[in-house]
């Protein structure tokens, strides 16, 4: 659909490896977020119907929270969530930088082992949104990209280093 937002990424990485550290709290807490913010709150129950909670802090200590709600779980080949950022409860709130951005983006990950690597593939869009918050969405996807091309160095460099132990 036009208003999904794919990404895909080759990690060195075997795909049981890359799986884990979507889907545990410890692993999470070192790699997830925009770069240069620190998850310094995160609580996870990775499950259906599960969240996982975080709050990110910025070098200036600006906070911002967000969640993952999860829905289908296929280990280790798939991983659906509703992503949206949230208050320090864990309501789904708007973003803070426009009214426009919609409140709830599903997300469906999906891990395919190819040669002892790992391709991960994100496939992104707006969940009950107005035609307004789908427009606004399709025009961050070059921002998205970014965003996600640095958490994903992120991911890229924290399994580098997970693997070297």
């Amino acid at each position: 659909m036009a208003d999904q937002l794919e990404i895909t990424r080759e990690l060195d990485a075997p795909r049981e490896l890359v799986f884990k550290v979507w889907s545990e709290v410890e692993h999470l807490k070192k790699w997830w977020g925009p770069t240069g913010l620190e998850i310094s709150y995160a609580k996870l129950d990775f499950r259906p119907g599960g969240m996982f909670h975080y709050k990110m802090t910025a070098p200036d200590g600006a906070e911002m929270w967000g969640r993952f709600v999860f829905g289908e779980i296929v280990e280790p080949e798939k991983i659906v969530f509703i992503n949206s950022f949230s208050d320090k409860d864990g309501n789904a709130v708007r973003a803070p930088f426009s009214e426009t951005f919609p409140i709830e983006i599903s997300n469906t990950l999906t891990f395919t082992e190819q040669d002892g690597k790992t391709i991960l593939t994100l496939l992104g869009g707006p969940v009950n949104a107005t035609e307004a918050e789908r427009q606004f969405f399709m025009g961050m996807f070059d921002s998205m990209r970014q965003g996600f091309g640095g958490t994903f160095d992120q991911l890229e460099a924290y399994l580098k280093e997970v693997q070297a132990v």
